[in-house]
């Protein structure tokens, strides 16, 4: 069956009209879809969606499969000589060498013992690899990466929730943070922490994240104010 943009699609569809397919100009094919000659084939159920030049399918996903450059949160799991194991969701834990902190030496390792969560980004991975971490930038900064805070919480939710979350067009996260000051981490893997200053309010915050997922834009801050008036009343 020859599908669209933004229509429903089921394994084995045929996707029409991609410029690049026939010419020389730059397409990439997200995840979803697959490039069999001159033809790309849906391989996963969803909508198909079109970001500038990617062609992609937006699917409800929980398993995470891991993809190099992207932010995720984690939490050690043991220790393994130079290497921390880290559980990100995956089929396999990732390994984060202590040199993968700012500052860190020989004589200078970092402070990390199991059970810490990490917000970390994923320098390499392959299906025939571990993946691994780093909690710095290119430029050996650790920026907002690291260990997080204890006294908050973390919560698990679906891939395509973080996709509506990081949308620029996704209005909750700006909303809240004026009704409630707080801190959060937003890993792809799925994972979300959450701190405020209080226990009431981290719990707020985090069960209107969670609402959000079924709700259109234009609802999300309907939903969210019926939340926080529940909550922090």
């Amino acid at each position: 069956m020859l599908v669209c943009v933004e229509d429903v699609v089921v394994p084995g569809d045929k996707v029409e009209g991609i410029a690049g397919i026939d010419d020389k100009s730059r397409v990439v094919l997200g995840p979803g879809l697959r490039r069999c000659a001159d033809q790309v084939f849906v391989c996963k159920s969803g909508v198909l969606k079109k970001n500038h030049r990617t062609y992609y399918v937006d699917l409800h996903q929980k398993r995470y499969i891991p993809a190099r450059g992207e932010a995720v949160v984690g939490i050690v799991s043991s220790k393994a000589g130079d290497f921390f194991k880290v559980d990100i969701g995956s089929s396999e834990q990732a390994a984060l060498h202590y040199l993968g902190f700012e500052g860190a030496t020989k004589k200078n390792r970092p402070n990390i013992n199991v059970g810490d969560t990490l917000y970390a980004t994923l320098l390499s991975a392959s299906k025939d690899m571990e993946p691994e971490l780093v909690c710095i930038d290119s430029s050996g900064k650790k920026g907002k990466m690291g260990v997080l805070d204890p006294n908050g919480f973390l919560f698990n939710c679906s891939l395509n929730l973080i996709r509506k979350l990081l949308n620029p067009q996704c209005p909750l996260l700006n909303y809240l943070g004026k009704e409630v000051p707080y801190e959060i981490a937003i890993g792809l893997n799925g994972k979300v922490w959450v701190n405020t200053k209080s226990v009431k309010g981290t719990i707020a915050v985090a069960s209107a994240i969670i609402a959000a997922e079924h709700s259109p834009y234009d609802e999300v801050i309907k939903n969210a104010d019926d939340v926080l008036n529940k909550l922090l009343l």
